[in-house]
């Protein structure tokens, strides 16, 4: 539902000038009143229309990846601390160059070109609580709990997506000599840009100042000479380059190509300088204060929850990043009730375990569920970062009232990726047969259910039905789901007449087929005599639409075979899998042969 190019923003997410206002629909048929004009300054002093209300802007640096997820991560964790973006109290303010709709007006090569950068606005008078970093907010705190007093830092901190947070000074589009007067203004004739000099600036404060110029190399002489633009400010205390009290960061944002590298670099593969892309003008400069988000990368952050760490893993284990992207969209925080219908190896429970949730899980399949040996099981996982281990059955939605309570709603958040079809198919409990074979008495205690297929409609429908059921008000359900172009989801997506849909964003992986990550929020209490009723109304297009998120595998499958020199690269694939089985059938061989070796010496020696 999102519109501009940049950020994928609609217009009341925008600083607005003229108080027009728009009627549009949502997906409950609820009429929603909303600004469509914004601003475009050129400095960070307040609007005409507001010129009685000073602005704080905080500018966001995004790591790029996952563009198309950031701003729906950022609008639930604000929501989260009771911060409504569009509201007054939090817009967006255009980046330098931004024409009216959102687009970079230069002339670029890049006609949707996307920034990784985004400026927040916020009132003035909420300057002194949302800029103090009394925290040190450079560190990483997974378990958090939402609250009022949490400063914008501490608050955007939780945002897997963002890299650094700025308290924005100056921004310009042409040079650093205009970002440095817009600094020098702000600092003289506004209120907020006053107060906060006065608190960073003293003798006792150290401070340092990093020139980040986004994969761009300037030497040090070059940096140098940046930082001396900003030689006017005067800070009184000492230059600490370790741990400093305070750290100013000077960027200046150049166009970048769809791997986050610079789309002119200034040197060429020989190191030297390329003349015409050196001339090229910065897409924006800014100056600010580093209120956080330094430290989320590496080995003491995201690094540490890598998949290639985990002891046991599965072909479906969701990836760490995405997973904690999916933990914000359900507003997971210390002490919330967290279930995921489908936990597979509980590659997503743990990030929720690890925002401090208590875990419930539930899965068809109990070989998964307990694990190749005892070294290489779900616990294992939870046990190798210190977290509660989670609550675990045997079972599938479509059972789901014979073994969980239902008489009153218990999950904060339900979070799960739903079997498609592309590398484990759906299955629930059940017997194919009309009249299957009972079960005897003294066979009951390690009996395992038999198992059929689970079409993709029935999938989604009780997952709806269930998160209807057993969410609390406002809680979230989140969940994956892969489609092709031709998926609509205004019509394909499953509806439940308790749900609200909050997010549904589409990030490509080839050329027909992408993701979409899917947050509802429940408005609406459980009517147990209506379950019918609300079932009938899942699917706006009937079984037709879940067809399109169904058999995905022979879909993919179809479409790569009609790629040309397809056999050939097919054939390759088998050669090679087949060389990789008698590789492993060896080694196996091998290890029985030595472990018979060892044996029989052990042995020789004993006798």
């Amino acid at each position: 539902h999102y519109l501009f190019p940049n950020h994928n923003l609609p217009h009341s997410f925008f600083f607005p000038t003229e108080r027009c206002k728009s009627e549009t629909k949502s997906d409950n048929n609820t009429e929603i009143i909303m600004d469509t004009t914004i601003e475009t300054p050129e400095s960070n002093s307040s609007s005409a229309s507001d010129a009685n209300e000073e602005r704080y802007l905080v500018l966001i640096e995004f790591a790029y990846r996952h563009l198309d997820f950031q701003m729906a991560e950022i609008e639930s964790i604000l929501d989260m601390h009771g911060i409504q973006l569009g509201s007054p109290d939090c817009r967006v303010h255009p980046l330098p160059g931004q024409d009216e709709t959102g687009r970079t007006t230069p002339a670029s090569t890049n006609p949707e070109l996307r920034r990784p950068y985004l400026i927040l606005s916020f009132p003035g008078k909420d300057a002194s609580k949302l800029s103090d970093n009394r925290n040190n907010v450079d560190r990483w705190d997974l378990a958090t709990r939402a609250s009022e007093n949490a400063s914008i830092a501490e608050i955007l901190s939780r945002c897997t997506l963002i890299k650094t947070i700025v308290e924005l000074w100056g921004a310009s589009t042409s040079s650093l000599d205009t970002c440095a007067k817009e600094c020098g203004e702000w600092i003289k004739n506004t209120k907020v840009g006053k107060s906060i000099f006065a608190n960073v600036a003293s003798e006792k404060e150290s401070w340092k100042l990093t020139v980040h110029t986004l994969g761009t190399k300037y030497t040090r002489e070059e940096q140098a000479e940046m930082r001396n633009k900003f030689s006017y400010l005067g800070f009184q205390g000492p230059v600490q380059m370790k741990e400093p009290n305070h750290e100013y960061i000077l960027i200046r944002e150049v166009e970048m190509d769809g791997k986050g590298s610079p789309l002119h670099p200034r040197h060429g593969i020989d190191k030297n300088l390329i003349p015409e892309h050196d001339k090229l003008p910065p897409l924006g400069v800014y100056f600010g204060r580093l209120l956080g988000g330094k430290s989320k990368r590496g080995r003491g952050g995201l690094e540490q929850y890598n998949l290639k760490n985990r002891v046991y893993l599965g072909p479906t284990s969701m990836d760490a990043e995405l997973s904690f992207v999916m933990t914000n969209y359900g507003q997971v925080q210390k002490g919330s009730v967290v279930f995921d219908p489908f936990v597979g190896t509980g590659s997503i429970l743990l990030s929720c375990a690890l925002r401090g949730a208590y875990c419930m899980g539930s899965d068809i399949d109990i070989r998964v569920l307990k694990g190749r040996n005892e070294q290489e099981t779900i616990w294992k996982n939870f046990d190798q970062y210190k977290l509660r281990r989670p609550e675990l059955l045997r079972s599938d939605n479509a059972i789901y009232h014979r073994h969980f309570r239902q008489h009153q709603p218990l999950y904060n958040a339900i979070v799960c990726d739903p079997p498609y079809g592309i590398r484990a198919g759906a299955r629930k409990t059940g017997s194919r047969k009309d009249t299957p074979r009972p079960i005897l008495e003294e066979h009951r205690h390690d009996h395992i259910a038999q198992t059929k297929p689970y079409a993709v409609s029935d999938v989604m429908s009780d997952l709806l039905d269930v998160a209807a059921r057993t969410l609390v008000m406002n809680g979230r359900l989140v969940y994956v789901i892969p489609s092709f172009q031709e998926f609509d989801p205004n019509t394909d997506l499953p509806r439940h007449d308790c749900l609200e849909l909050v997010h549904s964003c589409y990030q490509p992986l080839q050329a027909d087929l992408g993701r979409r990550i899917v947050a509802m929020k429940k408005v609406k209490e459980y009517d147990f005599s209506k379950r019918d009723h609300y079932m009938s109304r899942i699917w706006v297009n009937g079984t037709a639409s879940a067809e399109k998120c169904a058999n995905l595998r022979d879909k993919i499958l179809e479409a790569a075979k009609q790629k040309p020199d397809y056999e050939r690269k097919a054939a390759v694939r088998r050669q090679k899998r087949k060389a990789h089985r008698e590789e492993k059938k060896a080694a196996k061989k091998k290890l029985a042969q030595d472990n018979n070796e060892a044996v029989a010496a052990v042995e020789e020696k004993q006798s």
